[in-house]
């Protein structure tokens, strides 16, 4: 399979990248390196993006900004960080990329814990993560003869876990090769609309 990772040099990205770099041709995208460059807040950096890359059989994104804070805190514009950034930039990729698709591809966005269980200072990802559950359980009934979608939503990663995990009380966090099984049950599986959740 030929499958482009958005986000790929980031810590989950990178992950999923080098675990289906195993069996598959993969390229990554970011906004700062990989091998094509892509600014997901930019609808025609998107579509540039595919244009270079072509045809593929799986989309995977793992990017996707939001902004942290106390909700009393957060102004108008600190809430359009993560619409613009982890909601539409994810939107685009599917309303875009699925013209870039092979016959029988899927696209797989990400979302996180924080949907179901948000902490404190999470409120801007938690309204993003689950506007991106019911966009994807919305399009897959669409179009689900023309493409998969599904969404993966992990647990904090170990590999985060010194540098985040003050702020994640109680959770327990997960291995990076649990998380990139995830990615494998939405690309190489036949499901679609499937909120992939891989918490312990």
């Amino acid at each position: 399979m030929k499958i482009v990772v958005i986000g790929g040099q980031g810590t989950i990205g990178s992950a999923v990248a080098n675990h289906f770099k195993k069996k598959h041709e993969v390229i990554t995208a970011s906004r700062n390196n990989g091998d094509v460059l892509v600014n997901m807040e930019n609808s025609e950096s998107i579509k540039n993006m595919f244009e270079q890359i072509g045809k593929v059989d799986a989309i995977v994104n793992c990017a996707g900004a939001t902004k942290w804070g106390p909700f009393a805190e957060l102004s108008e514009e600190d809430f359009y960080v993560g619409l613009r950034g982890k909601l539409m930039g994810q939107v685009n990729i599917v309303r875009i990329g699925r013209h870039y698709l092979n016959e029988g591809g899927s696209i797989t966005l990400t979302t996180g814990v924080l949907a179901d269980d948000p902490v404190y200072g999470a409120t801007n990802s938690a309204m993003a993560n689950n506007a991106i559950h019911g966009f994807v359980l919305a399009v897959s009934q669409e179009h689900r003869n023309e493409f998969r979608l599904n969404v993966v939503s992990p647990e904090l990663v170990e590999d985060s876990a010194e540098r985040l995990g003050n702020a994640f009380p109680g959770h327990t966090p997960v291995s990076m090769q649990k998380v990139a099984k995830g990615y494998e049950r939405s690309v190489e599986g036949l499901r679609t609309g499937e909120i992939i959740r891989v918490y312990e």
